[in-house]
């Protein structure tokens, strides 16, 4: 007999992702702002969506949700389409919101390796020596 699923249905996973959402989007995180005049006021920030978040929305209803995502056992193979379907809606949010400025870009980047690296150094080739030059400070420069 197989695991008891506490989420009966792909359908009803993407139902609880879309009260996540909607939870997300209708709680605000509020920070403090000063303005020019000394005023300190409150400004209302969406908070942008993540798996983590998704996680602890599932505890909160009582369900655990990594069983869904890693797939234990391929007992949730029915569940794969929509798990990615959530997936990449929670990356789409984060790296539009990134590109626009409503969110930290630099976090955005790093949390979906999206992390530019660029070797200014060798050009790609292996490094298989070091060469090191000595000057003596008691050797005059000449310009």
């Amino acid at each position: 007999m197989g695991k008891h699923k506490y989420i009966k249905t792909p359908e009803l996973l993407w139902e609880m992702f879309e009260a996540y959402k909607e939870k997300t989007q209708s709680t605000p995180r509020l920070i403090d702002k000063a303005l020019q005049s000394g005023k300190v006021v409150q400004e209302a920030l969406r908070v942008p969506l993540t798996y983590e978040g998704f996680e602890v929305f599932g505890y909160e209803q009582g369900v655990t949700l990594d069983h869904y995502f890693r797939n234990t056992n391929q007992a949730y193979d029915e569940y794969c389409g929509v798990c990615q379907r959530i997936k990449k809606s929670i990356r789409q949010d984060q790296i539009e919101g990134g590109m626009v400025g409503q969110y930290n870009p630099s976090i955005t980047q790093r949390l979906n390796n999206l992390t530019e690296k660029t070797d200014v150094t060798t050009n790609g080739e292996a490094i298989n020596e070091i060469k090191i030059s000595i000057i003596r400070p008691d050797t005059k420069q000449l310009d």
